[in-house]
């Protein structure tokens, strides 16, 4: 068994459910999309995107001598989901912060790497790990390493599995075979562009992030605009349903991650309590989830913003 056969095999039976490998290189394919989607203004409020251009470009930036870029994939998919009336949460926050069940799980299998297969090694190979914490394209990355394909909703989509997966990454020097990109497989379709609530997805993989409910209930500090305030729903953090539609999560089954079984408190969060949504109840209900990344501010700051649109509405004759 070769090296990456071996990494893939360790993966797997770290619980990941893809894992693939691809050589550090620059994303010239990419460079003239990423430009034309910050020149247009389509990251809104995200100005981190302007940062580090060539790093996002090429990975050779993280790490000296970088050769290697290993992906892996774990799956989210709720086996338990929300009451259909409660504040929606999306479903990758129902359980803990996957930042650091990733990070974990990535050190396990570097730890493997270089202990079990490597250990005598000179010198010894170099690697960081990554999940959503770098400026990396990690989309890219995972269709370079052979996971899957960009769908028309800006997701990795592997065959036969779908979307709801997180996406990590190990930048390394080691030199390893390297896995074939597959060819984009949402043919016709156009479920996703269609479903949008607000028209974020513009065309094929042009989201526009100042209509998006994502970024407005996450990543948005402010108020919603009230003509997409409107068009929330239910939701409160997050917007699943581009995911929801795509034909290709008719394949999706329940994560086997424990970390990702949500408590008890967050599967009775009910819409009553936000009449009342104390920090107390922030901090009880998301303990352990990534739904921090918007404070507790950020989700009275959506609450207020539903409340003024149905007032509203019923001030209208």
């Amino acid at each position: 068994m070769n090296l990456s056969v071996s990494i893939k095999k360790k993966a797997k039976e770290l619980g990941f459910d893809a894992c693939g490998i691809a050589e550090v290189s620059s994303a010239d394919t990419e460079a003239l999309f990423f430009d034309r989607w910050i020149a247009e203004g389509y990251h809104a409020g995200m100005k981190y995107m302007e940062n580090y251009r060539d790093i996002r470009l090429n990975p050779a930036g993280l790490i000296e001598g970088a050769r290697s870029v290993i992906s892996v994939a774990l799956n989210y998919y709720p086996a338990q989901k929300q009451s259909p009336d409660a504040p929606r949460i999306s479903y990758y926050a129902y359980g803990k912060d996957y930042h650091i069940v990733l990070k974990d799980k990535l050190r396990q299998l570097w730890q493997y790497i270089t202990e079990e297969l490597l250990p005598s090694i000179e010198p010894a190979p170099e690697a960081r790990a990554f999940t959503d914490s770098a400026p990396l394209l990690e989309r890219y990355w995972a269709w370079k390493a052979g996971l899957g394909w960009i769908g028309k909703n800006t997701n990795l989509i592997i065959p036969g599995k779908g979307s709801f997966f997180f996406l990590g990454e190990i930048v390394t020097t080691l030199e390893l075979d390297y896995d074939s990109p597959q060819e984009n497989r949402c043919g016709d379709c156009r479920r996703c562009l269609d479903a949008c609530p607000t028209g974020a997805l513009e065309s094929a993989g042009h989201l526009n992030a100042n209509k998006c409910i994502s970024y407005l209930t996450i990543e948005h500090k402010g108020d919603i605009p009230s003509e997409l305030a409107s068009r929330l729903g239910n939701r409160l953090y997050g917007c699943d349903t581009c995911q929801e539609v795509c034909p290709w999560n008719r394949f999706a089954v329940p994560t086997r991650e424990e970390a990702f079984t949500p408590s008890p408190a967050f599967l009775s969060f009910k819409k009553e309590d936000l009449a009342d949504f104390t920090r107390e109840d922030y901090n009880r209900i998301f303990a352990r989830s990534a739904v921090k990344r918007a404070k507790y501010e950020g989700l009275i700051r959506t609450i207020t913003n539903k409340r003024r649109i149905i007032n509203n509405k019923k001030d209208k004759p």
